[in-house]
């Protein structure tokens, strides 16, 4: 296969993944959300769903949030509420303040995918910040993908390390983002629903961009405004599931375990008094910016056909599947004929380690994420394959603990890698993906994009 025609389908792949990521962008998104005139303020969702305040009603605007699009939300939201903001509070990622430098709400750094204490500081600012609202505010909280480990505030009992552990323990046991949500909230003092609850009485108002799967907003940075249907014995099911009793702090397990025997406070419940006046507002998800990958495919020429916005499961396995679409694409014309481009969300799961139970400190086989893992293994499944590229990118811009948003694969990459004495197996093995793709300058490498609405996945047939 040519580099022409490998720079060819890389052209394409980026352009249609760049349109996806426009019609997500953060800052749109609030703006749009936003309504403002002289007797009223509007929040308005997609779907139609809105929530009005007559201005006679409250004094001002709070606003607080945390997330990887933190920042371009928080601008947004300010420019559009002007005088009526009163301050507030954002945490976003580190580097993720997309040149922000100043405004009436202060955004702060913090640590993600583990958190740290420039975090929990974050956290307890933000807590502080609304415990002493009462009726005559607005609290407006952004949340987008991120906001569970850039919000760590420990319950009682528990120390920042603590959590820490935790979540370094279930990453590497490829828990999902559900089961991973469901023991962060049972452990925290801001998370599913707290947040709202230590608001009462504000009204609070959270403009949401969804990270997970069929875009629960119980899950989405483990609803810190939402009421939790999860319990204490959920949580300590997802520590026994994965065997982590004897790996982590005894701190941990005891919460669960009083939790689970009644002696620990559950967190708010569909039809708790103290989220009366909590309203949730989704403002954009990964099926909006399929839909705009879809578009701009067909204006390139290609026939399209969008698989789900759901898919989920180990990296690996999703990948060999979406390359037997490809190669049924080639041989059939189906599900779409070519020139074609299959599209593809949702996140799936890397598992570092899965035959012997994970340690806190183990080193890490190899450096990488899920989308340049997806495309690794893509790229053994399609050997050989002629006219053909298999992308996968985060929608963050940052995959895994790296500074690709992914990766791609054509036919020729194991070939192209061999010459380079690079065996894409023994990199597939230790989880390397990272340093496969980078001399052979097959990165996907976007930058920090302010949003953050999980995965997308092109499968491109010439």
């Amino acid at each position: 296969m040519g580099n022409e025609q490998n720079q060819r389908l890389k052209e394409m792949a980026l352009e249609i993944f760049e349109a996806g990521l426009d019609a997500v962008d953060p800052a749109q998104a609030v703006e749009r959300a936003i309504a403002v005139d002289e007797q009223s303020l509007t929040f308005r969702a997609p779907d139609g769903t809105a929530v009005t305040f007559r201005r006679a009603d409250f004094d001002h605007v709070v606003i607080v949030g945390a997330g990887k699009a933190g920042a371009n939300m928080c601008g947004a939201a300010e420019a559009a509420l002007g005088d009526l903001v009163a301050g507030g509070v954002v945490v976003t990622k580190y580097d993720h303040l997309g040149g922000r430098t100043s405004g009436p709400v202060e955004v702060l750094e913090a640590g993600h995918p583990v958190p740290d204490e420039p975090g929990r500081r974050g956290a307890q600012r933000v807590l502080d910040l609304v415990t002493p609202l009462t009726e005559r505010t607005v609290l407006l909280s952004l949340i987008s993908g991120g906001g569970s480990a850039l919000l760590p505030l420990p319950a009682e009992g528990l120390s920042l390390p603590d959590k820490m552990q935790i979540t370094s323990l279930l990453l590497a046991a490829g828990a999902t983002i559900e089961e991973m949500n469901a023991v962060r909230k049972h452990l925290s003092a801001i998370k599913g629903g707290r947040l709202a609850r230590a608001a009462w009485p504000a009204a609070v108002v959270s403009l949401i961009l969804s990270d997970v799967v069929g875009d629960n907003l119980a899950t989405i940075a483990s609803g810190p405004t939402v009421a939790d249907p999860t319990t204490f014995a959920d949580a300590l099911a997802v520590i026994d599931k994965y065997g982590l009793r004897g790996q982590t702090s005894s701190s941990v397990v005891e919460r669960l375990q009083q939790g689970t025997a009644g002696n620990r406070e559950e967190t708010p419940k569909p039809g708790d008094p103290g989220l009366a006046r909590s309203h949730n507002l989704l403002i954009g998800t990964n099926a909006t910016c399929l839909d705009a990958c879809e578009r701009k495919a067909r204006e390139l020429g290609l026939s399209t056909v969008i698989l789900s916005s759901t898919i989920e499961g180990e990296t690996a396995d999703v990948a060999r599947s979406h390359a037997a679409i490809a190669c049924k694409v080639r041989a059939t014309g189906k599900p779409a004929a070519p020139p074609a481009c299959i599209i593809s969300g949702g996140e799936t799961t890397v598992t570092l380690l899965s035959s012997t139970p994970p340690r806190l400190h183990a080193s890490t086989p190899g450096k990488g994420g899920r989308n340049q893992e997806f495309a690794l293994a893509a790229a053994l499944a399609i050997e050989g394959e002629d006219k053909m590229a298999l992308f996968s990118a985060g929608t963050d811009g940052t995959d895994g603990p790296t500074d690709a948003a992914g990766a791609i694969a054509f036919g020729d990459t194991t070939a192209r890698a061999a010459a380079l004495d690079l065996d894409a197996a023994d990199f597939l093995s230790r989880h390397d993906s990272y340093n496969f793709f980078a001399p052979m300058e097959d990165l996907v490498m976007t930058g920090p994009t302010g949003t953050n609405v999980m995965d997308v996945r092109l499968i491109i047939v010439l």
